[in-house]
């Protein structure tokens, strides 16, 4: 690893002169900012605006009873280095300055103090290598800087907030397949990244570098070599571990109290072959729970072991307070791309409750004391579970459910401390799964196998009880979500669609309070701040290749283009 302060013209911010004046000097972003973040409501610091993950806003401006007055205050235009780019980012807010990065990893700071117009007034070009990495999902604050990451090569960057140049550079490319496309998260003064990769061969990992200089303080394999712990689930002789995919291409989740920092990991490749890789597979399919300091494993739980359905385990781990059994308990609940919702011990991943909140055939259900399948076998070499979704050469061609989308995936859950609920985005359909081990090498992109969309795909909104393992609410939409949810305490879930509709729904009834569509699809979650007392709601347009795709199956939508552009709502 290198790290290095770049004065190439190429690398440093391409400056834009501010029409309204230049900003002044901002507040640097210290640990203890962070851990309070609830303490400034009108800003989002973080990818998940709190370290808990529950991607919830205690604004109120915006609510119940006015979000019928929904309109656009103003736009930004993104992109625009390629056709058909995707926006997945988490915007930024500090103090009237948005941060928010493209798929191409360059990073724009935004005034959006005058509330009626966004203007840019630095961006910062990495000079990232064509084609770009799939996608890149936020920045992070910390001190007087931007942290970033960019693909191909794999990079993490610090930038100057306050001039948009570049301080440090970190090559983190030690594999060809490796990416980086998950925002960074900051703990005291590490800056906290996973890789992703794994689908095309990488072995993935968790880094934590100084937040200062850019320096890999640590990094841990999700994937043991042999002799490590876990290596003996890798029974292989194709020297799978190798390229083993347990990718980390969302952002985790930390609680400040117990120190700990919990992660999900990917599935094991090739993605839909077990056979090339017989065995449990550790770490992949797992949420592991780390020491920021030094990158220590305290505990994991496999959610899955040796998946066969790329159902990875990436989902956000959403850190919630609870009563259980008349106790205060600080819990951790996560929609899993598989189909159901896991709720457990933070302390050590102790299982409350895993409940399905979508259809699921693969297995016959979880074991609620242990987390697993109740159809698994301990120590065989192929895991069959129920049977009826387990492609294999004598029985291919299965329905699968959930899709190989999941469920619930990147686009990220919220929970709302109001309602004590989780509001998951979830795809709802089922496809058709067939093995081909001639794919499970690098020619195939390490597949093992091919899925084919046989339904027509659409969404739930699913209000789900993560300590009743409930579903309490379903609403049905004809159209992918993929950018997520976020909760106010407005009483208010805002989630955006494929096909370019962004929603308002009532917190309770799941009842629709307001609506537009803007033309062109989200794979962005939506996020809200306030400036000068006022509250805005915003979210950025750019689909997603998987998500084009899809719409691409539906006449109405079929020729549908896509843009990248911020958008910003309010009401007067």
């Amino acid at each position: 690893m290198t790290s290095s302060t770049l004065k190439t013209a190429r690398r440093v911010a391409l400056a834009t002169t501010m029409l309204i004046g230049a900003p002044a000097l901002a507040a640097e972003v210290t640990f203890e900012r962070l851990v309070n973040a609830d303490k400034e409501p009108q800003n989002w610091l973080m990818n998940h605006r709190t370290y808990d993950g529950q991607r919830f806003s205690p604004l109120t401006r915006i609510n119940k009873q006015n979000a019928g007055s929904i309109h656009l205050a103003y736009a930004v235009a993104l992109g625009g280095s390629a056709v058909n780019e995707n926006i997945e980012a988490t915007p930024l807010v500090e103090d009237g300055f948005l941060y928010i990065v493209d798929q191409w990893a360059i990073v724009y700071k935004i005034d959006v103090r005058s509330g009626d117009q966004g203007r840019i007034v630095w961006r910062m070009d990495p000079g990232q290598e064509k084609p770009p990495t799939w996608s890149n999902r936020g920045v992070a604050l910390w001190g007087n800087y931007v942290i970033s990451v960019a693909g191909w090569p794999s990079r993490v960057i610090a930038t100057n907030k306050d001039t948009g140049k570049v301080v440090w550079e970190t090559n983190m490319q030690d594999q060809p397949a490796v990416e980086l496309t998950a925002a960074p998260l900051i703990v005291n003064d590490k800056v906290v990244i996973g890789a992703s990769g794994g689908d095309r061969g990488a072995r993935d990992w968790l880094a934590g570098l100084d937040a200062a200089t850019g320096k890999v303080a640590w990094k841990k394999f999700t994937v043991p070599a042999p002799g490590e712990p876990g290596s003996e689930t890798w029974k292989d002789k194709n020297n799978a571990w190798q390229t083993g995919g347990g990718s980390m291409w969302t952002t985790g989740t930390y609680d400040p109290q117990s120190n700990q920092i919990f992660w999900g990991t990917g599935n094991p490749v090739p993605m839909f072959d077990p056979t090339y890789r017989p065995g449990d597979n550790l770490f992949t399919n797992s949420i592991i729970s780390w020491n920021p300091a030094d990158g220590k494993m305290n505990w994991y739980h496999q959610y899955l072991p040796g998946d066969g359905w790329d159902y990875d385990s990436i989902s956000t781990h959403i850190v919630i307070d609870a009563m259980v059994n008349g106790q205060q308990r600080k819990l951790l609940t996560q929609s899993n791309r598989n189909g159901h919702v896991y709720t457990m011990e933070s302390a050590n991943g102790q299982m409350i409750v895993a409940k399905p909140y979508t259809e699921v055939n693969w297995t016959k259900g979880i074991d609620q004391k242990t987390g697993k399948p109740v159809d698994y076998v301990a120590g065989a070499d192929r895991q069959m579970y129920a049977g009826v979704a387990t492609a294999t050469l004598e029985h291919n061609s299965v329905r699968q459910c959930p899709s190989l989308n999941g469920g619930n995936n990147f686009w990220p859950s919220s929970y709302s401390p109001r309602t004590k609920l989780l509001y998951i985005p979830s795809d709802a359909g089922c496809d058709e799964l067939k093995i081909d081990p001639k794919l499970s090498n690098p020619a195939g992109v390490w597949k093992g196998g091919v899925y084919t969309q046989t339904e027509r795909f659409e969404s739930d909104i699913v209000a789900f009880d993560p300590l009743k393992g409930e579903v309490v609410k379903k609403i049905r939409f004809p159209f992918p979500n993929h950018a997520g949810t976020v909760t106010t305490a407005g009483g208010l879930v805002f989630a955006g669609f494929s096909d370019g509709t962004f929603a308002a729904f009532d917190d309770e009834t799941l009842e629709t309070k307001w609506k537009i569509n803007m033309g062109a699809g989200f794979t962005a979650p939506p996020m809200t701040f306030a400036v000068n007392g006022k509250q805005y709601v915003a979210i950025s347009t750019g689909l997603s290749t998987i998500a084009r795709k899809m719409l691409g199956k539906s006449p109405e939508t079929s020729e549908m283009r896509n843009s990248t552009v911020l958008y910003v709502f309010t009401v007067d």
